[in-house]
């Protein structure tokens, strides 16, 4: 039926012109009734006009038939146009005639002559028929078999006769209006040239059709001849050799079907066949034996094309182009992981992509993947250059259309708010574009906890990662459908780094980079070589989806207890940066720890309030050790059982002799509370077992089961005289000394920043050797008036032993305090203070020659004291 706005606009003209002209009637029904304007005659408690303002059948006595009908003197020349539902399957004895001529106002009887449309019966098809006087029904088009074989029909229906009795029956099926009309037929026939009523004849058997029969807009009306050509709507490769005709009419099947009436440009010549679409005579799949050339913008030639009317279409033109997708030329430019609680955006998960590329591309069967599963195939959909679209579960479509063009995939990934790894593929399984977010690519801790989407700064720069990615500002939430609210530029020129390489036998290299490389020049054996004999890779292959890891093939064998360089030269990132002068990692083959060879070496437990907590393991060993085959756990202080196993890494990670690692699910915050000497010896672990702020267990678990490290903490083991504990870091002193022992283990340094994560401890034990400690200036001369050049003097340190408290004053030359530099400071076992010329006013000392004292004690009474002389100088 037509929309009801429409419907209202047109009901005036209805009433008001009557249709005018002669012959000519038509009813919308707007008025409520089918008693007037105009009068249809029958049995009027067999009908009734509903809410909606549609005949509605009322007759509810099974195995019956009944009629309305109504005056129309138009027979010839004319065009009838009707809309119709059934809300059931028709059958052999349900099934309706709508008479478009009669010759009495009682269609039922036997000697009325006219034509009437057929629907339903025993084929489920539309049909015309001729009435003739002896009774009989002769079926003049018939119709496609099947077409009303459904639960529920929605049809417009429009019948023709021109001047020369040429009669066509069309249909427009479906809930909305197209404006196309596919033919069911046309044939000539000029039997009955006169008539005087239109008219509806229903026939029904059982109750489960009963008032299940519409009408709508029925329209009878003089012929207007088609004398237009019809038009080129577009033309669509929708492969290397197959276009997609689009017609603003239905096309003859003759001149459709016939090759010559098309050519395409570029050497692509004349298709190999031109075929109608059976379900849409408007559409002609052209296939070609020359392949399009790829990328190249094309013309399709038309002639010789005509309607069902005769018209013809000749030198038209239309462009096309084929274009084989390349990997990030579709990318994903928007997340919604996270959708509550809500800020302004609907409460739905949504992944937004953009065309990268400077030509159409359809998502057919591209696929949205993380490692739980794939979603199922997006939908035929031509993404223009620049286009977004957004994407999301079936059910969440109605809330986010009203934002932008919205596709519908089954089995949308679920996407954890924690982070995950996410996809999209082509429909041959190429990786078009991979993220692994987190949720630090927030960079916002209130944005994280939901509403907010993840917005990529620049869709050209789709590798970067964490870089490349941040919270939407937009006041709603996000951006779903629209240009990003942080897009700016943002290029890559930075060039790839290897940070780890990983043997999972002995003839295989994992090389890991800092970022994906490019698919096609990073494959090459001669960019890339091992030391120690090995040479180069006989085969190289990078891992999908992110593309961060090239694994090598070798025909030489790595050796057990050896360490490997290996040296990548070739590699680009996706950017095109070629590796630079950082393209080295070491590598060998990974054995089993024994007890010991890997240790717990520091700790923090009782964190900052906005802190976390991080685990701090060493290998002592000589050997080769692979973080991801060991795991860390706690131990319940009461059934003395191991809690839930973690893996130190959740990737193969080898840790060499003499090497950190730094376990935390947090690595942000630990790089904002430390001092980082070494990032790399930082790792994510998703989940952490629980540290009590007062004592608890670590415990260190090599690949077969066996404990390799174990500490009982206490926080009793903290220096006597730190006052608050929060933020301060539990330090091993000696890695040869056995765990458990308390005197083994103190807080980390003050001038260290309380904490070591990833290099050696502040704590660690100094060269038992030295007879005791000693402090150097460095210069014993300096000229504080921040000219650059010895601005400031280093008083440094050196204990024979960790644990020590130190005061440093600065004495004029008559032996008064000018400067109070340390208080009760615990000093790491080496170390520095500087100081710069100052007095505790903050004002500068005058010029001449000062005293350093340097006082230290520990709890066990040890003292020492070191005075060394300095002098401060001007420049005149």
């Amino acid at each position: 039926m037509l929309d009801k706005r429409i419907k209202i606009v047109l009901t005036g003209w209805f009433l008001l012109s009557g249709m005018l002209a002669s012959g000519q009637f038509a009813d919308n029904f707007e008025d409520g009734d089918f008693t007037s304007n105009p009068v249809w005659t029958g049995n009027a408690a067999d009908w009734m006009v509903n809410a909606d303002k549609q005949l509605q059948s009322n007759n509810t006595t099974p195995n019956s038939s009944f009629v309305l009908s109504t005056i129309n003197t138009r027979a010839t020349s004319a065009q009838w146009d009707f809309w119709v539902r059934f809300n059931f399957n028709p059958s052999g004895a349900n099934y309706t005639d709508f008479y478009l001529t009669a010759s009495q106002s009682n269609i039922t009887l036997a000697n009325t002559t006219g034509y009437f449309v057929r629907l339903g019966d025993t084929p489920d098809e539309i049909s015309l028929y001729r009435k003739d006087a002896n009774g009989s029904s002769v079926k003049i088009i018939d119709g496609t078999d099947g077409l009303l074989n459904t639960s529920s029909s929605t049809l417009r229906i429009r019948v023709t006769r021109n001047a020369a009795n040429l009669w066509t029956l069309s249909r427009d099926a479906g809930t909305v209006a197209t404006g196309v009309f596919v033919p069911e037929g046309s044939t000539t026939d000029a039997t009955f040239t006169t008539s005087a009523f239109s008219g509806i004849w229903v026939r029904q058997s059982t109750s489960s059709f009963f008032q299940k029969h519409f009408f709508d807009d029925i329209v009878v009306k003089e012929f207007v001849p088609d004398i237009t050509p019809p038009a080129l709507v577009s033309a669509t490769a929708t492969s290397p050799t197959i276009l997609e005709v689009l017609f603003n009419e239905p096309i003859s099947a003759t001149s459709a079907s016939n090759p010559a009436n098309y050519v395409a440009n570029n050497g692509i010549g004349n298709p190999a066949t031109a075929v109608q679409d059976n379900s849409n005579p408007l559409l002609i799949r052209l296939t070609f034996a020359n392949p399009f050339p790829n990328g190249v913008n094309c013309q399709l030639s038309v002639s010789g094309i005509q309607d069902l009317a005769g018209n013809t279409l000749n030198n038209a033109g239309f462009p096309f182009s084929w274009y084989t997708p390349q990997r990030y030329d579709i990318v994903m430019n928007e997340l919604m992981v996270d959708p509550t609680p809500q800020v302004g955006l609907p409460n739905a998960n949504y992944i937004e992509l953009i065309n990268t590329s400077a030509f159409a591309i359809n998502l057919q069967g591209f696929r949205l993947g993380r490692n739980a599963g794939l979603s199922g195939p997006l939908p035929a959909y031509f993404i223009s250059p620049g286009q977004i679209v957004i994407v999301c579960t079936g059910s969440q479509v109605p809330a986010l259309s009203p934002y932008g063009t919205t596709l519908a995939v089954t089995s949308f990934p679920t996407l954890p708010n924690a982070g995950d790894l996410v996809w999209l593929q082509d429909p041959s399984g190429k990786i078009m574009h991979a993220v692994e977010y987190n949720i630090s690519w927030y960079q916002n801790a209130v944005k994280a906890e939901g509403g907010w989407s993840l917005e990529m700064v620049d869709a050209k720069n789709p590798c970067a990662g964490s870089s490349n990615w941040r919270a939407s500002i937009q006041p709603t939430g996000g951006t779903p459908g629209r240009v990003n609210s942080i897009a700016a530029t943002n290029r890559d020129q930075t060039a790839p780094q290897p940070v780890s390489a990983f043997a999972p036998d002995a003839n295989t290299i994992q090389l890991t980079f800092n970022e994906p490389l490019d698919s096609t020049g990073s494959v090459i054996t001669e960019g890339y070589s091992v030391s120690n004999g090995i040479g180069s890779p006989v085969a190289v292959s990078l891992n999908a989806p992110l593309f961060t890891m090239a694994t090598l093939r070798f025909n030489n064998a790595l050796l057990a207890g050896t360490i490997y360089t290996v040296t990548a030269t070739g590699p680009r990132d996706c950017a095109g940066n070629l590796i630079g002068s950082i393209n080295t990692a070491r590598t060998g083959l990974a054995q089993v720890p024994d007890s010991l060879d890997l240790i717990v070496n520091e700790i923090l437990f009782n964190p900052k309030p906005q802190g976390v907590d991080y685990l701090e393991v060493y290998n002592r060993s000589n050997k080769i050790l692979n973080a991801g085959s060991i795991y860390f756990t706690n131990r319940s202080s009461t059934t003395g059982n191991l809690g839930t196993l973690y893996p130190l890494s959740t990737t193969n990670r080898l840790l060499f002799p003499g090497s950190f690692l730094v376990v935390t699910d947090n690595p942000d915050i630990i790089k904002q509370q430390f001092t980082i000497k070494n990032p790399d010896a930082i790792t994510l672990a998703p989940t952490m077992p629980s540290f009590p702020d007062d004592k608890g267990t670590v415990v260190l678990l090599g690949q077969t089961g066996g404990i390799t490290d174990e500490l009982n903490y206490d926080r009793r083991w903290h220096f006597a005289l730190v006052d608050n504990e929060e933020g301060i870091s539990l330090e091993r002193i000696d890695y040869g000394k056995p765990t458990q022992t308390a005197d083994n283990w103190t807080s980390a340094a003050a001038n260290a920043g309380f904490g070591t994560p990833g290099y050696q401890n502040s704590q660690y034990r100094a060269d038992i050797t030295a007879p005791s400690g000693s402090i150097t200036l460095n210069p014993a001369l300096f000229s504080p008036d921040n000219d650059g050049f010895e601005d400031f003097c280093l008083i440094e340190f050196r204990m024979n032993e960790p644990g020590y408290v130190a005061n440093v004053t600065i004495y004029d030359a008559g032996g008064r305090p000018v400067r109070v530099l340390q208080r009760n400071t615990t000093i790491a076992a080496s170390g520095s203070f500087r100081w710069d010329g100052l007095n505790d006013k903050q004002q500068r000392v005058a010029t001449g020659s000062y005293i350093v004292l340097f006082e230290a004690f520990n709890l066990q009474g040890k003292k020492q004291a070191f005075k060394k002389g300095v002098t401060v100088a001007r420049k005149f």
